[in-house]
């Protein structure tokens, strides 16, 4: 006798997904181009197909419950799984690149620095370099690692996140500007007079002052820079004191380029994070693994 074996279904999958990700039935109907009624009615088919409710419905709005979080975790997965396997079908057969994402900061201050180490000792794998923008998702079904900074760990489903390196700050400024400022220890009040450089805002330097047990109300005037590369060469040139990641400078801190002016530190909590896509091509699995054990044993040199 055949055996008949009840398949999920797949319509119904995609539209509790869709719901899951983006919040609400409403913006998942727009995004699968039906009636929010039709993603209603697929959810209500999926409860009626596992034999139990995945939202709770007695609020204003629908809740997931616990097995129907699990349930998104894995789908999301699953469905982008499915939609880079595809992408990677619609192109040529040539050689695939490893894509690595990195932020501005990792990519002109460490990583392209020390490129031609891996490709020297790599050369059969093929790599190619994007920017990843600091506050932005990365789409990891077209990206294979990714470097990031971040407070803490990110937490992005199929992605294995690992610390890379610190992101402790340190003030430094370049030696005409240390030579300028009063012999001896370097006060905070010296350091306010010689100016201060900020990096997005001017969180970094209340934080040192803080701690350093100066500052007050003293208003923090200076250059404000977006990225962190436009706030390095503003300090190389000499227009002031700036906070940075030592992970970052250690090449111009032994070059003597920039000079350390206090231990003390700030943003002790934030790091550099190496997030390697669990959905990786299998094609790519040797050479991300490849690269990611080269970053790591590369990460002092």
């Amino acid at each position: 006798m055949e055996i008949q074996v009840s398949l999920p279904p797949l319509t119904a999958l995609r539209a509790f997904e869709a719901v899951a990700r983006l919040g609400s039935f409403n913006a998942a109907a727009k995004a699968l181009f039906v009636t929010q009624s039709a993603v209603s009615h697929q959810v209500r088919h999926l409860e009626t197909w596992l034999d139990q409710p995945l939202f709770d419905r007695s609020g204003a709005r629908p809740r997931l419950l616990a097995r129907g979080e699990a349930l998104a975790r894995d789908l999301t997965l699953a469905f982008g799984g499915i939609e880079a396997a595809c992408a990677r079908a619609r192109v040529s057969e040539k050689p695939e690149s490893l894509v690595i994402a990195a932020i501005p900061s990792v990519a002109l201050c460490w990583l392209i620095p020390r490129l031609s180490s891996f490709r020297n000792a790599h050369p059969d794998i093929s790599v190619r370099i994007i920017y990843a923008i600091h506050g932005q998702d990365i789409d990891f079904r077209e990206v294979d690692l990714a470097f990031t900074y971040a407070a803490s760990p990110p937490a992005l489903p199929g992605v294995q996140t690992e610390l890379f390196l610190p992101g402790v700050s340190v003030p430094v400024c370049s030696p005409a500007v240390a030579t300028g400022l009063a012999t001896g220890s370097v006060t905070p009040e010296a350091m306010l007079q010689a100016g201060f450089l900020h990096d997005s805002d001017t969180s970094g330097w209340e934080d040192w002052l803080s701690r350093a047990g100066g500052g007050g109300a003293v208003p923090l005037d200076g250059p404000v820079f977006e990225d962190f590369n436009l706030l390095r060469a503003a300090a190389l040139a000499g227009q002031g004191i700036a906070l940075c990641p030592i992970a970052m400078i250690r090449d111009d801190l032994q070059s003597g380029q920039l000079v350390q002016l206090s231990d003390r530190t700030a943003l002790d909590g934030y790091g550099y994070y190496l997030n390697v896509a669990q959905t990786m091509d299998p094609a790519m699995d040797r050479p991300g693994a490849i690269f990611r054990d080269w970053a790591f044993a590369a990460r002092e040199a």
